[in-house]
């Protein structure tokens, strides 16, 4: 007879027990980018709704965010950095390509030896850890995970670029997520169109700038297409993710998409049909577009200013480079 194998198992459900965040230390208003691009302050709040944006110092890298980011939320928590055996760091601006952003977050904040990767699916980065999270500590891989959004776009914007200069900014956002008596977090709706992948993303590769044949990579996009589709194809998915969670929109507390757009939140929250008791995140006025960390940045702030919504059902969707998208409901903690 064959001797068989032990196959873990985990906790039947998990939950977010805590956030942190650590946005750039300036505050950008629009006056100060508006010159490159030939436009106005007036321009970019009708357009994107931003009125300033958070970009870090250049001393700052997306390390140290994610670093701080962590630390809040690991102390919020409650949970002893030695019993967090997964840290996952959702980002596309790690400084090098390699070592990865969340093995030195995990030694920084006294999570060692935890398991730690990165994931780069751009704005839909958080979204997907979550996932990842979610899935290994039920699985039973891990017990307690961090799991961070962060990015320092900033490093990575052609300043004359008007298709998305005016739009980024730089930030970090974490959570603590670990076994829950109760559901959590719902099952996640996630996927891809590689075939739109031209619409949003880098310009040049790496090896061209080595070559000299390109300047510096920096982000782009085609502003009306990737409109369109955030708002049109991402409404159905916040949509499978309502119907998986099995809910309806009526019964969510908040509404925290990716925020790439004050329009395409506002046109997202009619699409949904939202009542007006769901509070809507809108920090991309004063943080700007931070791709993988906007979730978390906007999940901290909403529960900063609003701390009865504590226990209530967030929707959270993100989208972005490569038509990448990720969504699911989750309990606020």
């Amino acid at each position: 007879m064959s001797a068989t194998i032990t196959q873990a198992t985990g906790a039947a459900h998990t939950r977010i027990y805590s956030v942190g965040a650590a946005r750039g230390e300036n505050a950008v208003p629009n006056d100060d980018l508006v010159g490159p691009i030939d436009s106005s302050d007036e321009w970019i709040r009708q357009r994107t709704g931003i009125i300033t944006r958070a970009r870090a110092v250049p001393e700052t890298d997306a390390i140290d965010l994610s670093s701080a980011a962590a630390s809040e939320a690991v102390q919020r928590s409650g949970v002893d950095p030695a019993d967090i055996d997964l840290v996952i760091v959702a980002t596309i601006s790690n400084p090098k390509q390699t070592p990865s952003v969340s093995a030195i977050v995990a030694d920084r904040i006294g999570a060692n030896p935890a398991a730690a990767y990165d994931v780069n699916a751009a704005c839909a980065g958080y979204a997907y850890a979550v996932a990842q999270a979610d899935a290994l500590i039920r699985a039973g891989a891990a017990h307690y995970a961090v799991v961070v959004g962060a990015e320092k776009l900033s490093d990575i914007v052609d300043p004359t670029d008007r298709s998305i200069s005016f739009l980024l900014g730089d930030g970090a956002g974490a959570v603590v997520i670990g076994p829950s008596e109760t559901p959590g977090i719902s099952a996640t709706v996630w996927g891809s169109d590689g075939s739109k992948a031209d619409l949003v993303g880098m310009n040049h590769t790496l090896t061209e700038f080595r070559d000299g044949t390109s300047p510096w990579p920096t982000l782009r996009q085609e502003g009306p297409s990737v409109f369109r589709w955030a708002v049109w194809e991402m409404a159905k998915v916040a949509r499978e993710a309502l119907e998986k969670a099995g809910i309806e929109a009526s019964d969510l507390a908040a509404f925290i998409p990716h925020q790439a757009n004050l329009r395409i939140v506002e046109e997202f929250a009619k699409q949904l049909k939202l009542p007006e008791t769901t509070v809507i995140a809108r920090d991309i006025e004063t943080t700007g577009n931070t791709s993988a960390a906007s979730i978390p940045l906007a999940t901290h702030r909403l529960l900063e200013e609003h701390p009865e919504l504590s226990g209530g059902l967030a929707l959270q969707i993100g989208f972005g480079a490569g038509l990448v998208f990720g969504a699911q409901v989750v309990v606020l903690p």
